[in-house]
């Protein structure tokens, strides 16, 4: 860990960026889902993504040297800077400043975008930076300029994907392209300069499609969960945080399942929605007007203004439609934050590093005393095992992150 944060610190004064995203882990009973938690995020996650970059990028390197115009490699174009106008208004409406000139000025931005009594904020903010980011691509370098090597998010000059090989074939071509670097395998049979270009326009084909999976299994799974709750259960009353605005609404993120959604303040008859003196919402006559940082509810009886990073209390109910899939439907509840809430998408996330790095090395200690079974495997089975078998478990790489995955499942 102490290795991954001085590699993390200076791919971060490089202009390295630390954007978010929300994963989302499905918990099953048998063929029930039982909840939705986003997962926590751990510093050893952080420390094998450290990893896991630093080998990326100094393969890069070595297949570039020896393949200079038909080495696979991947990009990360600069975003437009029009594609910041929201992440700008979103942080303003707040009083933070986000300058875009540049990775390292965005990122330094983004640092300073703390709310100490909100952590969403700055968590929403990150997430707003990510819609910004052009989409990164793999290519062949002999196909464009080497000045657009560069990845701009990860602020480095090469980079490419080695360390995933059981699940994207492009690391597959990689590790070919290694091995013929250091001389282990012939370079006549690797694919030249044209069909490597081709061949990694298909692979970015196929990246977007396993996203759209990946996306369109979350919503699945998310209408399975709801799908035979009531509206009034306790599960489908949620606190919910406005991100973005509309004309007619506002899309908003609940932390506790980790779903981004619309939130109609006006229907297609041109009634508004209005928090009565009840507490219960009312679909009436009214009006509604947006600025930059909030929109208002005018009606004859009052007016309510709903501001960015406003928490507010939604009830998600399953829409069923006999043309398309079954959707999540979001309905304002009442204008007020959610009473004794205490699901929050980032509680955990606050929890001592150092107590993490304890966890981790009374564990590796503890597996290291346990006295393993003892079985007659037969007098040849030594000499196998130092022919044919593998690292001794206590000094392999995959036994040490088995373990950190195990830390990882584990509630703090």
């Amino acid at each position: 860990m102490s290795v991954a944060r001085i590699l993390k610190s200076r791919r971060a004064s490089g202009g390295g960026l630390e954007l978010d995203s929300v994963e989302v882990r499905v918990e099953m009973e048998e063929s029930d889902v039982e909840n939705l938690t986003p997962k926590d995020h751990l510093e050893v996650h952080e420390t094998i993504a450290e990893c896991m970059i630093f080998a990326n990028h100094w393969v890069a390197k070595k297949i570039v040297e020896h393949f200079p115009n038909q080495a696979l490699l991947r990009n990360h174009p600069s975003p437009r800077q029009d594609q910041f106008d929201m992440l700008i208004k979103c942080a303003a409406s707040r009083g933070f400043n986000i300058d875009t000139t540049s990775n390292k000025s965005l990122a330094e931005s983004l640092n300073k975008c703390v709310d100490v009594n909100d952590p969403t904020v700055n968590k929403l903010l990150r997430q707003l930076a990510v819609y910004a980011m052009s989409t990164a691509q793999y290519f062949s370098t002999g196909s464009i300029a080497h000045d657009q090597f560069f990845h701009y998010g990860l602020a480095l000059d090469l980079y490419t994907h080695f360390t995933s090989p059981i699940r994207r074939y492009a690391d597959i071509i990689v590790h070919r392209q290694l091995l013929a670097a250091i001389g282990v395998d012939n370079s006549d049979n690797l694919p030249s300069n044209k069909i490597l270009d081709e061949l990694a326009d298909h692979i970015n084909i196929k990246h977007k499609a396993a996203q759209n999976a990946q996306r369109d299994s979350q919503e699945l799974f998310q209408s399975l969960y709801f799908k035979d709750k009531k509206p009034d259960d306790e599960q489908c009353i949620v606190d919910a945080v406005i991100f973005q605005l509309r004309i007619n609404g506002f899309l908003v993120f609940i932390p506790r399942y980790g779903i981004k959604g619309p939130v109609y303040l006006r229907n297609k008859e041109g009634q508004v929605v209005f928090i009565g003196k009840d507490e219960r919402p009312e679909w009436t006559s009214g009006t509604l007007v947006r600025d930059d940082k909030s929109i208002t509810v005018n009606t004859l009886h009052n007016s309510h203004k709903y501001s960015l990073f406003h928490h507010i209390t939604v009830q998600i109910s399953l829409q069923l439609s006999r043309a398309h899939s079954a959707s999540l439907r979001l309905e304002l509840l009442d204008n007020k934050p959610l009473k004794d809430d205490n699901s929050t998408l980032y509680g955990n996330q606050n929890t001592d590093r150092s107590n993490i790095v304890k966890e981790v090395q009374s564990t590796m200690i503890k597996e290291s005393e346990k006295e393993l079974p003892s079985h007659d495997l037969g007098p040849n089975f030594a000499a196998l095992k130092q022919e044919f078998g593998q690292t001794d478990d206590s000094k392999s790489l995959y036994h040490i992150f088995e373990t950190f995955k195990k830390i990882s499942l584990k509630p703090l």
